[in-house]
């Protein structure tokens, strides 16, 4: 099983607002990255659809180390509160846990692959973890652009 090195972030011009993801993807000497966003999001969508986006890059089923600075997503995971929103139908309490149509996209891709997360602090001088921000960052202030190029990904 190829091992990789996958780094997210996300990021929102105001929570809502227009945001942006970013990833990195590390496979031997190869290196590739990837970034998409949305005009109107959150922070919380935007930090797991760079997992998403990431994880559904890989060709083939992989041991992954995935690195991030959302304790949200981190450890949503980790600590189990996954398994359990989708045991009682993603709710919490008589509300509907929010994300829940991404969450079960990133358990599908959590089944596929052999998934190991871990937190890095955001803002702290991880190089690649500075380099998903200015990524998720640049593709959420294309949607602030005068002429709104950006394209919801």
């Amino acid at each position: 099983m190829k091992k990789v090195e996958i780094y997210t972030d996300g990021a929102c011009r105001g929570n809502p607002g227009p945001g942006g993801w970013g990833a990195i993807l590390v496979y031997g000497g190869a290196r590739r990255e990837l970034s998409g966003g949305a005009r109107e999001t959150t922070n919380n969508r935007m930090e797991l659809s760079g997992a998403i986006a990431a994880l559904s890059a890989l060709k083939e089923p992989c041991a992954v180390d995935l690195y991030s600075d959302s304790k949200y997503l981190v450890d949503s995971v980790t600590l189990g509160w996954l398994e359990g929103w989708r045991f009682r139908g993603y709710k919490k309490g008589s509300k509907p846990v929010p994300n829940a149509d991404l969450w079960e996209e990133l358990h599908a891709l959590l089944l596929t692959h052999k998934v190991t997360l871990h937190w890095v602090k955001g803002h702290a001088g991880h190089p690649e973890n500075e380099r998903c921000d200015a990524l998720a960052t640049a593709f959420a202030d294309r949607f602030l652009s005068p002429d709104g190029d950006g394209e919801d990904q």
